[in-house]
């Protein structure tokens, strides 16, 4: 028996990094997983990865930039599945524009693919997990969602409003459907190593009790506990998976 037998799982931007991990393990764990990202060879390298490890999942074409990209992964997935009972809302981009020369359009980018495209998939999977009376959705923000000095203006500023996206959320969808959220330190992902990798994150790193790199699947395993009932009493909370840092 798995975790999330029967389970419907969407987890966008899941064609690599802590989004891909997540599939996996929800597959592993009986979830029929709805895998969205841009790029299909890789999105289908997912599916056919979880299907040969007998596991059920299918792939939609979903780019969070898109003002379709919420409609298109709900109708797929209600066409494929007819239901849905989990939403990790994953999908992301970082821009390294800095306060004095970053444009409006960078700023906006930011804050719609990172937050606005989370809204609007929440708002159409919500009434579905209210129908059934129950549902989890799980927002990932990031250590930077708490302090500044992490990151760069767009992208700080975007998780901070996914933080209060998740609380608000959580506060208007309860009691059916927990909101909860996953606040990432540095984790060693495709992501990461695009904007310099290790080097750039080592002030991260020497201030983190672990002294190192968090793993995708150390961002997976939380994930899971909250699309669970092991994680029944905890609502509109923001778990940090950071390593320790500040503590």
């Amino acid at each position: 028996m798995g975790k999330l037998d029967g389970k419907v799982a969407i987890i966008t931007g899941s064609t690599s990094g802590m989004g891909r991990a997540t599939a996996y393990l929800f597959a592993k764990e009986g979830a029929k997983v709805v895998v969205t990202g841009r790029n299909e060879a890789r999105a289908k390298a997912v599916v056919d990865k979880i299907k040969a490890e007998g596991g059920e999942a299918i792939y939609v074409l979903a780019d969070a930039a898109d003002s379709s990209y919420a409609q298109t992964i709900y109708d797929q997935t209600m066409e494929a599945y007819g239901t849905i009972d989990i939403l990790m809302n994953n999908a992301g981009m970082l821009s390294l524009a800095q306060f004095a020369t970053i444009t409006e359009k960078e700023f906006m980018d930011d804050i719609y693919i990172n937050v606005t495209s989370a809204l609007m998939l929440s708002q159409k999977v919500a009434p579905v997990m209210q129908a059934k009376g129950e549902g989890h959705i799980i927002n990932v923000a990031s250590i930077v969602g708490w302090a500044a000095h992490w990151g760069f203006v767009a992208y700080v500023t975007s998780k901070h409003a996914m933080v209060g996206l998740t609380k608000a959320m959580a506060n208007e969808l309860a009691p059916t459907i927990h909101v909860n959220g996953i606040c990432p330190g540095a984790i060693k992902t495709a992501m990461l190593a695009s904007v310099g990798g290790e080097e750039l994150f080592q002030p991260m790193i020497d201030r983190a009790c672990v002294h190192r790199l968090g793993e995708d699947h150390e961002i997976a395993s939380v994930a899971l506990f909250l699309a669970t009932n092991d994680s029944s009493f905890i609502d509109g909370q923001l778990l940090r998976v950071d390593g320790g840092i500040d503590v």
